[in-house]
């Protein structure tokens, strides 16, 4: 069971909303650093060495992404804004791996200028790479196995996913693109998101790993290293395990041994591309209580709203809840809390059972360190909030301010439109 509790107090974060106002999403930067090193540690022994390319969607900001480059970790770019990120961090071109669909050629161009790890997602996106930038030496392809033993409501079920070659696409694609000129290839697939059991992991490495050894036997083409994919999941309610990442390391260990190296590929790298369980429980959203209400049910209201954080209303996600400065008193009421939003579904839980909550109460939403910030938006004009990182000795630090209204209508022309007559 996981052990849901805050790593900070009540006053220490009273403190930092004198200088900054709820909301924010507040980052642990302890916990972080400890996830990566757990990563490394739990595969040490691939032969021909190890990266995880963590999943910069999940937390674009430059001082979260700079304490995971100290700690070993790459970045796994979809985008042109992701891919101008880590050229901003000067992060050198096979340290960014560049997985995306539908990509217009201005974004495979930057990639390939950066010097980028291009993953295609489609076998159609060879021709269109190469005849609009250029085949690189080095191509990724993005495999869809297809059916499995299932999805879930954040990557669906793979058959029904828009990602990926299917297998006989994917033997022809290598073929091609080594036609066409890439002399060092690739492997890559993700069929799980938010996963918690560790032997899905071990199940995917070795349908890569057997697709590797026969791509070399039919094709004579040899993978330099195969990408796992990401998808490992992290505790976000109670009840749930972690994923034991040394249990995983190590059964993959044992498929690696048992099919890549009689295969002769023993120095293939593995590569992964985790975004969720490194930054995801280290992060939180905190707010105060700004109404409560009382009609057919009971519902407390938040200073936040799905604007900061919409998994809850997208996907109907838990997320547990910390009324800061009553950790332990008992959770004998029940409540719905909610957002400002105009939208019913606005509702960070529902039938929730918590302390009796009071108005000006700090609340701690968790597991925000990830798919939180991130996936802002401003309907209903609501602002995004700042971000702010906890530092190790305590201090905490601003890594992006709070929008305001000047940045909300800095894209109108408001000067163009003449006001009404009355």
């Amino acid at each position: 069971m996981a052990d849901k509790r805050v790593p900070f107090t009540r006053d220490q974060v009273e403190d930092i909303t004198a200088h900054f106002p709820t909301p924010f999403h507040l980052y642990d930067a302890s916990g972080m650093r400890q996830a990566a090193r757990e990563f490394r540690d739990a595969f040490s022994w691939v032969p021909g060495g190890f990266r995880n390319y963590y999943a910069v969607k999940a937390l674009p900001n430059p001082h979260v992404l700079k304490i995971l480059w100290d700690e070993g970790m790459g970045f796994d770019c979809s985008s042109m804004a992701e891919l101008i990120l880590c050229e901003h961090m000067n992060v050198p071109g096979e340290a960014i791996m560049f997985t995306s669909n539908d990509t217009p050629a201005n974004e495979y161009r930057k990639a390939l200028e950066l010097g980028a790890i291009i993953n295609l997602d489609d076998i159609t996106h060879i021709d269109y790479l190469n005849e609009n930038v250029g085949m690189p030496e080095l191509i990724c392809f993005r495999y869809n196995p297809g059916p499995l033993r299932g999805g879930n409501a954040i990557i669906g079920k793979p058959e029904e996913a828009k990602y990926g070659l299917t297998r006989e696409q994917l033997f022809e694609a290598y073929v091609k693109a080594r036609d066409l000129g890439a002399t060092r290839f690739a492997l890559h697939t993700m069929v799980a998101s938010n996963e918690l059991n560790p032997d899905y992991f071990v199940d995917t490495a070795a349908m890569l790993f057997e697709i590797a050894v026969e791509l070399k036997e039919k094709t004579g083409i040899e993978v330099e290293f195969v990408n796992l994919g990401g998808g490992i999941g992290i505790p976000y309610k109670p009840e749930q395990e972690a994923v034991d990442l040394a249990y995983v390391g190590q059964k993959i260990d044992e498929v690696y041994r048992r099919i890549i190296v009689p295969a002769g590929l023993g120095a293939m790298r593995i590569v992964m591309e985790n975004g969720r369980c490194v930054t995801g429980p280290h992060g939180y959203l905190i707010t105060r209580v700004l109404h409560q209400k009382q009609t057919y049910k009971n519902y407390v209201g938040l200073d936040g709203n799905m604007a900061n954080l919409m998994r809850p209303g997208m996907y109907g996600a838990y997320h547990h809840i910390t009324v800061l400065g009553k950790e332990d008193a008992p959770a004998d009421h029940v409540y719905d809390v909610t957002g400002s939003l105009c939208e019913n579904n606005d509702k960070f839980a529902i039938d929730r059972s918590l302390p009796n909550v009071d108005i000006g109460d700090l609340v701690a939403i968790h597991d925000t360190g990830a798919h939180g910030h991130s996936m802002g938006f401003n309907y209903n004009g609501k602002l995004r909030s700042a971000e702010i990182l906890l530092h190790e000795d305590g201090s905490a630090e601003q890594i992006r301010r709070a929008e305001t209204y000047e940045d909300y209508f800095a894209t109108l022309d408001l000067s163009a439109v003449t006001p009404v007559s009355v």
